[in-house]
């Protein structure tokens, strides 16, 4: 056993310290100070994370360690320790998170320069990675829910930083509202868990899964796969739960790209291949997953097609993105879904960075409509924007590739069906994707002659980080390639240990190659379209299926028709009969009821003394008479 796998506490301690310091200063620091500490504290973990890490991958570590902090909760039988799980898979989601969160942190420090709460947001900022990571730090579901919780109430602050605007809080309350509905899956399956097992610590449920000792019938296995699966889908923006993800553009760029691109959202992914022993026992839910999966990819991608603004494409093509993970996870690869993990986490953190340089070119205009020709003027953001299309559009030698066509072998495996449709959400990806592009870098100006004259490559703060990340979008399928060009495949043999893929199949090679040759076809004739469509754009209002595309197929229109409008009538009238009729009126009604009774007695006291002898004498026969005729 190393030594970085002890000092794993220091991993979320420094961005926790980073939080402290920017949270209780920010009225006091000054700008520059609290982007430095931010920044440092998220450095020095990404630093420990990559010992923990070389550690990890040593042949000789004997894993997964369990690094014990303290006796978190002690009550009868139940036993609950603070303590954090170092193992294959914590260790590549720390590296991506510390690592794409560095970055996205140096990137904020130009970005959100002239922001007056620029400190307040590096404390929200760090607070978020600290969440983060304990929630793939956690030995036990407990651990992770803290975390899982955290990430949720970061997201509704970072969503809702310009909270001045009333459109940006609404977006903030419907994610925080969503993932609740998405969390109280979450819990329910936890308690399902501990009332099942007696236990919440990863590696005890996991042996008692394995070894068969307890007394569990398939149906709970289910209902526990099932209650787990409705919490990612809330934190992961799945069908139904996934309106929330698109309306969270509200917040500043930086935090579309660290929330929405490299980290929260995989926190449903890293907890279902967490759990992948437990959904290998319960395969009819992982049909589930799969189905969802695709069908969220299918919707999103279709309406990424029709969307003008230029963080709403991209937030759609997240959405889309997760469908394939989760469909990667319902045919049982799980190595596979977290390769996608990494390789998206590096291409649409670049694509949102770079959509941000481009936004601040145009001084806040995110209307793809009013750009095109920013090639000329902005070089370095055009490249690199480049290079994490032709990446999410899985062109060969890109890091998307090596990770969508292996989630596409996979699910032609299990189902030729669910493949084809797979290949109609990858040509998708691939249109949309250039369609932006084009729109936006090729041809010429559409804008203002103001927004022309202020346009300018960004400085070097902002353009750094997204030449870093063009170069791991690039290069970072490499650690993943396919069976027929290595038989070593980097990624899976490291994630082994920690994860167990379920119902492997092996394709032959004649097949492989097949398969790669039609996503890469289809994605290079959508490219082609792409650019013969927007070559001469027009604009003229949409109408048909189009414009149900523009419209979201009208989601959120039906959520609010068969859900918020409902509620807001049943509330209303819970309110006027049994809030205020009901319970308002029994405790108004007894105030009344005593001081009617004190007015009325009131009158007693008259103050005459005939009056009083008259009262005592009343009593007293009346005592005597009660006396008399029933006590015996």
């Amino acid at each position: 056993m190393g030594n970085f796998s002890q000092l794993v506490y220091l991993v979320p301690l420094f961005p926790l310290i980073g939080f402290l310091i920017n949270g209780l200063l920010w009225k006091r620091m000054p700008k520059t100070l609290g982007g430095i500490i931010g920044c440092i504290t998220i450095l020095a973990s990404f630093c420990i994370s990559l010992g923990i890490f070389f550690e990890v991958k040593n042949p000789s570590f004997q894993g997964p360690v369990i690094v014990h902090l303290f006796d978190f909760i002690q009550s009868g039988k139940l036993y609950i320790p603070f303590s954090f799980q170092v193992d294959a898979l914590s260790s590549l989601f720390l590296l991506i998170i510390t690592g794409v969160g560095f970055l996205i942190h140096v990137y904020s420090t130009s970005y959100m320069h002239h922001d007056e709460g620029m400190v307040k947001y590096f404390s929200y900022l760090n607070l978020f990675v600290f969440s983060m990571l304990l929630l793939v730090l956690g030995a036990n579901y407990l651990i992770m829910f803290i975390g899982w919780e955290g990430v949720g109430l970061c997201s509704y602050l970072l969503i809702g930083f310009w909270f001045k605007n009333r459109d940006f809080t609404n977006a903030a309350k419907k994610a925080f509202v969503m993932n609740r509905i998405g969390d109280l899956g979450f819990l329910v399956g936890m308690l399902l868990i501990l009332v099942s097992f007696g236990t919440l610590s990863f590696q005890e449920f996991f042996s008692q899964l394995h070894s068969g000792t307890t007394m569990v019938t398939t149906s709970t296995y289910n209902w526990i796969a099932l209650c787990l699966f409705i919490g990612a889908t809330g934190k992961s923006a799945q069908i139904p739960l996934y309106t929330w993800l698109p309306d969270a553009m509200a917040g500043p760029t930086p935090v579309s790209a660290l929330i929405h691109a490299a980290t929260m959202v995989t926190a449903g992914i890293y907890m279902i291949a967490r759990t992948g022993a437990l959904y290998s026992l319960a395969p009819m839910i992982l049909h589930v997953v799969a189905i969802i999966g695709l069908a969220t990819a299918l919707v999103a991608a279709t309406i990424a097609i029709k969307q003008y603004d230029i963080k709403k494409v991209l937030a759609y093509s997240t959405v889309s993105q997760l469908g394939f993970m989760f469909l990667a996870l319902g045919v049982g690869a799980y190595t596979t879904a977290v390769f996608h993990v990494m390789t998206h986490a590096f291409f649409k953190a670049l694509l949102f960075l770079g959509s941000g340089s481009v936004i601040h070119a145009m001084g806040g205009e995110q209307d793809i409509r009013k750009m095109g020709g920013l090639g000329k003027k902005m070089r370095i953001t055009q490249m690199t924007f480049l290079v994490g299309c032709l990446a999410i559009s899985g062109i060969p030698g890109f890091s998307g590739f090596f990770s969508k066509d292996e989630i596409l072998a996979n699910v032609f495996t299990n189902s030729p069906i669910l493949y084809g449709l797979g290949i109609i959400a990858a040509m998708m990806t691939a249109f949309y994707m250039f369609r932006l592009y084009f729109l936006t870098f090729n041809g010429s100006f559409r804008g203002t002659e103001d927004q022309h004259h202020h346009l300018h490559e960004s400085p070097a703060a902002i353009t750094i980080p997204l030449i870093i990340l063009a170069i791991l979008s690039f290069a970072g399928g490499y650690v993943g390639l396919p069976e027929v060009m290595s038989e070593h495949n980097a990624i899976r043999s490291f994630l082994g240990a920690a994860v167990t893929n379920f119902g492997e199949h092996h394709l032959a090679a004649g097949t492989e190659w097949t398969l790669m040759g039609i996503s890469v076809a289809v994605s290079v004739l959508m490219i082609i379209f792409a650019w013969s469509v927007n070559r001469k754009p027009d604009f003229a209002e949409n109408k048909g299926l189009a414009k149900v595309l523009e419209n979201k197929w009208y989601v959120d229109e039906l959520y609010d028709a068969i859900i918020v409008r409902p509620m807001e009538a049943l509330s209303n009238i819970l309110d006027k009969f049994v809030e205020k009729m009901g319970i308002d009126g029994i405790v108004n009604g007894v105030g009344k009821t005593v001081r009617y009774g004190g007015d009325r007695l009131r009158l007693l006291q008259t103050g005459q003394v005939g009056f009083y002898i008259f009262i005592m004498v009343l009593g007293i026969v009346v005592l005597f008479s009660l006396s008399f005729f029933w006590i015996k």
